[in-house]
């Protein structure tokens, strides 16, 4: 077949199967990961970040170029999740700038957008790498630009520069030593590739079904492996409570809904929406941008929330809970209640933020906004109250299992009362979709402490001084942070080689700062020999963290036998709580 132009419609069929084409090859993608850890994979984090674009343009009704890249852009901007999807939402948010207001696309056209796509993608890194991603991208591009004055049919084209990006993946092995060793592409990379044959199937004419499956990572506990959903609620799910009534519920409906802006909100006029929703509802989460709005209430007037949106654009995705229903039925149950309450306070703060007023109806009491707030991602009930006990106001569920989304973590920043909060990751694929979150929040200084890993949050955070100026303690707790070693002792769960090590499926695997310095089949032998490459004549404290699966009693063990074996240095133990890593651990 042969195609002059690409309009709003083929370009919808065309991203949509491209979406679908990632989601359906996900686990396919996540094997290509070189590190063989339980975590939240490439395949999963692309996956989650396009699928929250393509649920925005599949409610665009009568669609056109500019709404779908506003849909595009918006959506997967705010779902983008680990290294590889926020690099995703960055290529599709510079090429929708570049193809906007236009009501075809041709060949130049395209060219033109993956331009400014790569030039966004590589300006949001700040080191960029080749062998990544971001190489495939380029390469693409540069094909385009080649051949896009001799080649006017927009099939022909798209085949060539996918042959070409499949070309430049299976170079990546010889860009990216650690992926040679490993005998694998670039798993970001393929993700790509995949996105770009299923589009180039949507332009065909060909319907890519979705597969509905809900991504997974093996769990070790007790001797067993049993799969448990890596997928969760925005907020941490708590258990379900039959007693709960519903008298209890006191807005009974459930609100969403997407403005799609006439033209763009000044900031006042975004917080006096946001103050009448208030004042007929709760639970607001509201999410802003040039292009859109993005809705959730819990009302008892769900028209009075559709009127008021009607007078900044049209509406899309409108959705409306019985939630009383809904609860005697179990399908809320207490995920929704905690979801509310995180919500609540989180845009609560937001309205006292307005000095002097409150909400028209049930006044609430004003709390001083504070200079300094703090964001951490962790997970387990011991590290989190372990970071609460520090002065941290708000912890991310999130890290090795799970990535925030760029949203989760503005949602978080939204929940924090205070002028200036500072966000640490403590996980080295969380830091993008920080530093995103940070650019998008114009509300609040959000000051990202790039932390990989939760001990190098703790050590920044015991550096914070509150007397100090925002610049100062940014440097202290960086200087901090990087005088600590990182440690964490978890399983294998693929075969690969990395470092010269052959890791089978289910192997004990010590990693440090530097890579995977142990391999075993004794947590307790690995956990040593991991300890023993990392300290060194300086060290004077180790502190462990036991994870679920570790009990207290094993953990005083193997503390009582580190300080026999090393009696010049201290062991601290404390009851992290986390899945899957049997230890994280310090030394300083």
């Amino acid at each position: 077949m042969s195609l002059t132009s690409i309009d709003a419609e083929l370009l919808r069929n065309a991203f949509l199967a491209g979406a679908h084409n990632i989601s359906n090859n996900k686990e396919y993608i996540n094997e290509l990961n070189v590190f063989p850890v339980p975590d939240g994979d490439t395949g999963t984090n692309m996956t989650l970040t396009i699928m929250s674009a393509a649920s925005e343009i599949e409610a665009v009704e009568k669609p056109t170029i500019d709404l779908l890249a506003k849909a595009i852009s918006g959506g997967s901007l705010r779902g983008a999740r680990g290294n590889s999807g926020v690099i995703l939402s960055q290529l599709f948010r510079g090429f929708c700038k570049d193809v906007r207001g236009k009501e075809t696309l041709d060949v130049n056209d395209l060219t033109a957008g993956f331009a400014r796509a790569v030039e966004t993608a590589y300006k949001a890194v700040m080191k960029p790498k080749e062998g990544t991603i971001l190489t495939v991208a380029r390469g693409m591009f540069e094909k385009a630009e080649e051949i896009c004055d001799f080649e006017d049919d927009v099939i022909a084209f798209i085949e060539q520069v996918l042959d070409y990006g499949n070309e430049v993946l299976a170079q990546t092995p010889d860009l990216l030593p650690v992926l040679k060793e490993a005998g694998v592409v670039d798993s970001g990379g393929q993700g790509l590739v995949e996105f770009m044959r299923g589009a180039l199937a949507g332009l065909k004419g060909e319907k890519i079904e979705l597969i509905e499956t809900m991504p997974s990572a093996p769990m070790r506990g007790a001797g067993l492996l049993e799969e448990i959903p890596t997928a969760r609620p925005k907020y941490p799910m708590g258990s379900g409570n039959d007693n709960i009534s519903t008298a209890d519920i006191k807005f009974g409906y459930c609100t969403e809904f997407i403005i799609m802006l006439e033209k763009e909100l000044s900031d006042k006029e975004v917080e006096d929406f946001k103050e009448y929703l208030l004042s007929i509802g709760d639970s607001l989460v509201c999410v802003a941008d040039e292009e859109l709005v993005k809705v959730h209430v819990h009302t008892n007037h769900p028209g009075l929330a559709f009127e008021k949106a009607l007078t900044f654009g049209a509406l899309t995705r409108m959705k409306i809970d019985n939630m009383r229903e809904e609860h005697s039925e179990r399908v809320l149950i207490e995920a929704e209640k905690q979801r509310a309450e995180e919500q609540e306070a989180a845009f609560k703060q937001m309205k006292l933020e307005r000095k002097g007023e409150t909400a028209k109806k049930e006044p609430v009491a004003e709390t001083p906004k504070k200079k300094y707030g703090f964001i951490a991602v962790s997970v387990g009930d011991g590290m989190c109250e372990i970071l609460k006990g520090m002065g941290i106001d708000h912890v991310l569920s999130g890290g090795q299992t799970m990535n925030p989304s760029t949203e989760d973590i503005l949602f978080a920043v939204g929940a924090v009362n205070a002028e200036n909060v500072f966000v640490f990751p403590n996980n080295k694929n969380i830091i993008l979709a920080a530093n995103q979150a940070a650019s998008i929040c114009d509300d609040k200084n959000v000051i990202v402490i790039p932390s990989k890993s939760v001990p190098q949050g703790i050590s920044a955070m015991l550096n914070f001084m509150e007397g100090a100026s925002v610049e100062d303690n940014t440097a202290n707790m960086k200087e901090a942070m990087e005088t600590v070693k990182s440690g964490e002792v978890t399983y294998a769960v693929r075969d690969t080689s990395i470092d010269g090590k052959e890791i089978k499926n289910g192997d004990i695997m010590g990693i440090s700062d530097k890579g995977i310095d142990a391999v075993g089949s004794d947590i307790v032998a690995v956990t040593t020999e991991l300890i023993g490459g990392m300290v060194d004549e300086d060290s004077a404290l180790c502190t462990l963290y036991y994870g679920a699966d570790i009990t207290e009693e094993a953990a005083e063990t193997l503390s009582a036998q580190l300080s026999e074996k090393y009696p010049d240095m201290e062991f601290e133990i404390h009851n992290g709580g986390q899945p899957i890593y049997y230890y994280l651990l310090s030394v300083e």
